[in-house]
């Protein structure tokens, strides 16, 4: 009897295992942190989907649907009320309440990154345990895009411990009680990062039969590949340009490509070089640089040459900004700048954060090289770059943007915006760039509720970017992902590289 009870217990416990459904995803750098209010970007976002949850989220059409908010109203022109769920529980077993909601704002208002999004919102008003009215300083057209952003923290979990700080270890870089589909059941920093199915997740209408996934971070775009090949991972993304074909060859493998609206571009540090303050220097980069060819040989048509920061999609965009290769007025630029044999720069760039981008750096020092300005290039694994980054550690850095809130003046108040930590404006203006007429109209688009008024000044934004030379736009880059046939990442990817990794289900 004892025998026949143990032979049970293996196999239920074998049988369990075998219909475990897991994915292994290859990524192409690892998570800096473990706070979904740290660092503003991509991978931090995916992140924060699969272990978190925001008020509300973005469906694959750019209409919002209720997550942690079951419903919202307009009171008045500045204030919109929440109406919350009552039947979450965080992953320490802790429910949610309008508490939890006023922490979790209160805290992303704290955050270097995250301010500039959220210092829109004055006062966040408790009505009951589970309703919220946020008061605005002014009508915003923009609100339910941000509060896209706003993943709701444990604050009981989190509390007096819950400093926000980039890059260093604090008590929430290293844990996590989110209320998401995902729980963090192991880490190892810059190897590996498991997850595993919250088995309490409220939301019982999601289609999700993912038990666990196991996140690995590879830098290199051939070992990446070739673990997809093999078969040691189920996913893999970014796929580089050069491989793609030979994915699509395989019959057991598929890609997922979509056009994107993340804006690779140059900074200029006008800081560190009395030379880049000169607009006929910063044009003449801007001309010896040949877009089009970029996204042609080293991306292998992989993106759009862009000639502005707005995508197509985007109310900002203007049709004649278009890519500008003029090598010979470049060389006239530098000569009337008094440059004609030119000078040095320092130029910093990431080697596994956006597509090809060592590669594409690579290329415009070659260009640059071309009216005399050499380039002294060095690359980093994201982690390292970012920080270097944030130094503003040489005279020429790479970032790519993907605009948050799908609108222009995302890009322009982290990008182009005067620097000013107290309003988090300009957090990655690392040109040093200042315009008071760019930053009035950035103020009057966050203001302005008339559709077509606001359309005209995103639009005098992007003119007077182009005519300053504040940044050098290079390409948008689009969407890559490769997979097994049996996986159907393209159920759960939406417009912004997000996938809802809860929701998807697998044979």
């Amino acid at each position: 009897m004892v025998m026949r009870t143990l032979i049970c217990l293996v196999l239920t416990v074998w049988l369990s295992h075998a219909q475990s459904k897991q994915l292994r995803i290859a990524v192409e750098g690892a998570l800096v942190s473990l706070d979904p209010h740290e660092q503003l970007s991509e991978t931090g976002e995916q992140y924060a989907h699969t272990v978190f949850d925001p008020l509300v989220r973005w469906r694959q059409d750019g209409t919002f649907e209720p997550r942690l908010a079951t419903s919202w109203a307009q009171l008045d022109r500045s204030t919109l009320r929440l109406f919350l769920r009552k039947d979450v529980l965080f992953h320490s077993g802790n429910g949610m309440t309008a508490d939890d909601v006023l922490f979790s704002l209160a805290r992303l208002q704290r955050s270097v990154d995250f301010k500039g999004l959220f210092n829109v919102i004055e006062r966040v008003e408790k009505i009951d345990n589970y309703t919220v009215d946020l008061h605005t300083r002014h009508p915003y057209p923009l609100l339910l895009n941000v509060l896209a952003y706003a993943f709701i923290l444990d604050s009981k979990f989190y509390a007096g411990r819950d400093e926000v700080v980039k890059y260093q270890a604090t008590f929430a870089s290293q844990h996590a009680s989110g209320s998401g589909p995902y729980t963090v059941t192991k880490r190892i920093v810059g190897q590996v990062l498991e997850v595993t199915r919250n088995p309490r997740y409220w939301d019982s209408e999601a289609t999700g039969n993912v038990d666990a996934l196991t996140f690995i971070p590879i830098r290199s775009d051939s070992t990446r590949l070739a673990a997809l090949l093999s078969g040691e991972v189920d996913v893999a993304s970014p796929i580089a340009p050069v491989d793609i074909e030979r994915v699509q060859r395989n019959p057991a493998l598929k890609m997922f490509v979509e056009p994107g609206t993340r804006i690779v571009m140059l900074q200029l540090n006008q800081q560190r070089r009395t030379e880049l303050k000169n607009p006929r220097i910063r044009k003449a980069i801007r001309l010896a640089i040949n877009e089009p060819l970029l996204v042609q040989k080293v991306l292998r048509n992989m993106g759009t040459a862009a000639g502005q920061l707005s995508a197509p999609s985007f109310l900002g965009h203007l049709e004649d900004l278009q890519p500008e290769y003029n090598p010979d007025l470049a060389r006239a630029l530098m000569r009337e700048a008094g440059y004609e044999k030119g000078f040095r720069l320092t130029m910093m760039a990431p080697n596994n954060r956006y597509m090809a981008d060592e590669q594409i750096a690579q290329a415009v020092a070659a260009m640059l090289a071309k009216i005399n300005i050499h380039v002294d290039l060095k690359t980093f694994p994201k982690a390292q770059y970012f920080q270097f980054y944030d130094q503003r550690a040489a005279d020429i850095l790479m970032l790519g943007w993907q605009a948050d809130t799908f609108d222009s003046n995302n890009i322009f108040e982290f990008v182009l915006a005067c620097s000013d930590i107290t309003k988090g404006t300009g957090v990655y203006n690392s040109a040093g760039f200042c315009s008071a007429a760019i930053d009035s109209d950035i103020a009057q688009a966050n203001r302005e509720m008339n559709p077509e008024q606001r359309v005209r000044t995103l639009q005098r934004i992007e003119r007077t970017a182009r005519e300053e030379e504040a940044v050098l736009p290079l390409y948008w880059q689009p969407l890559v992902w490769a997979s097994k046939q049996e996986v159907p990442l393209e159920s759960v990817i939406n417009f912004l590289n997000v996938p809802y990794w809860g929701d998807l289900t697998v044979p």
